[in-house]
C-alpha cells in the first residue's frame, strides 16, 4: 500500500435530472447474461440481527440456492458487492451481504471493533440463518474476516473460500515480513481518517481503483459510491479497523482453511501489494488456486466485474 494518494483535478459533478434520467434508463441494457430472473416470490429482504454483545448488524439476504456470504472491505459496506449480489442471485444462489459493525448501516459501537468480534459476528449471522455448505467471499479486510472466521469457528459450515485483494497473511512490514507495508503508511491512514475523513476517502479512490494509471478512465460514479459508503460508517469503528487490517497476523488462520480456496488479486493492487499477501497466502493455504489479474487494481471486483464474476462462478461450480 505504498499509498500515494494523488487526486486529479476533477471536473464538477454533472447531475442528471428529470427526463434525462428517464431517457437514460430506457436506453440501458442488462449488464449480465441472466440465467434466470428473480421472481417476486424469491427471498428478497434487508434486515438486522442483534449480536451476542448487543450490536445491530445489517444484512441483505436475497435469492435461493447454495448460500454465498460476502464480506466487504474497508471502509465500505455490503453495497460494494452489488454487481456480485445481482449476478449470483440471478444464477441460482442465495446471496447474503452484511455491513461490518461500525460500517454502513450496522451499529456504530465504541468498543469491540476488532477482528475477533468481526469473525464472531459473521459466525452468528451464519448460525442465525442456519447456513451450511457456504461459499465465503471476502475482499481486503473482509478477506481477513473470512479467514479469521475459519480460524475461530472451523470449516464445518464452509464449502469453499474466495479471497479477493485480501490482507492475509500480514500487511505490516516486520523483520519476518520484509515485503510488507511500513507502519508509517498506516499511521497516515489513521491521520486521514481521524481529521479529514471525507476528503481522505475521496482521494483514496484514486489508487484504490488504479485511476492514477495511464490510460485508465476515471469512473466518477464509482468514486462517489465509495465515498458515500465510507461516510455512512462510523469514524470510531473505521479508525479501530485500521489496526485490524494492518497489524493482525492471519498466518494460523490461513493454515486452518481446509476447503478449496480461490485467491484473486490484482497485479497492480496499490492498496494491498500482491507480494506480501496473495503470493504468500497461496503458499500457506493447503488447497489454494491463485488467479492474478495482471493490470487489476484493488477494486477489480467492481472494475472487472464481468470477468471476475465468471471466474468465481467457474470456481464454485468446478
Amino acid at each position: 500500500m505504498g499509498i500515494k494518494i494523488e487526486g486529479p483535478d476533477v471536473s464538477r459533478r454533472q447531475t442528471l435530472i428529470g427526463g434525462g434520467v428517464i431517457g437514460l434508463s430506457m436506453m440501458m441494457t442488462p449488464a449480465f447474461g441472466v440465467s434466470r430472473e428473480l421472481s417476486e416470490q424469491e427471498n428478497l429482504k434487508m434486515t438486522t440481527f442483534t449480536t451476542s454483545d448487543g450490536a445491530e448488524i445489517f444484512y441483505k439476504d436475497w435469492g435461493r440456492g447454495q448460500p454465498i456470504v460476502f464480506s466487504h472491505g474497508w471502509p465500505l459496506s455490503g453495497d460494494a458487492w452489488d454487481a456480485q449480489m445481482l449476478f449470483f442471485g440471478q444464477n441460482g444462489f442465495r446471496v447474503i451481504a452484511h455491513d461490518r459493525r461500525g460500517h454502513g448501516r450496522s451499529s456504530q459501537v465504541w468498543d469491540n471493533n476488532n477482528m475477533d468480534r468481526y469473525a464472531d459476528d459473521l459466525a452468528e449471522l451464519i448460525e442465525r440463518l442456519e447456513l451450511r455448505d457456504v461459499i465465503l467471499i471476502g475482499h481486503s479486510t473482509g478477506g481477513g474476516e473470512v479467514t479469521h472466521y475459519v480460524g475461530r469457528h472451523g470449516n464445518d459450515r464452509v464449502a469453499k473460500v474466495v479471497l479477493v485483494g485480501a490482507v492475509p497473511p500480514l500487511m505490516l512490514k516486520t523483520a519476518d515480513n520484509p515485503d510488507g507495508t511500513p507502519l508509517e503508511v498506516f499511521d497516515g491512514i489513521r491521520q486521514g481518517t481521524a481529521y479529514n475523513r471525507s476528503q481522505f476517502f475521496k482521494d483514496l479512490t484514486i489508487p484504490f481503483y488504479g485511476f492514477n494509471r495511464e490510460g485508465v478512465e476515471i469512473n466518477e460514479g464509482l468514486r462517489e459510491s465509495f465515498w458515500l459508503q465510507g461516510l455512512a460508517g462510523g469514524i470510531k469503528g473505521q479508525y479501530d479497523s485500521i489496526r485490524e487490517f494492518s497489524e493482525v497476523d492471519y498466518t494460523d488462520d490461513l493454515k486452518a482453511i481446509k476447503r478449496p480456496t480461490l485467491i484473486v488479486h490484482g497485479g497492480d493492487d496499490q492498496i494491498v501489494p500482491i507480494k506480501a499477501s496473495a503470493h504468500r497466502a497461496a503458499e500457506i493455504v493447503a488447497d489454494a488456486t491463485l488467479k492474478i489479474y495482471p493490470q487489476g487494481s484493488h477494486g477489480l471486483a467492481q472494475l472487472q466485474a464481468e470477468e471476475f464474476n465468471k471466474d468465481v462462478l467457474a470456481f464454485i461450480r468446478g
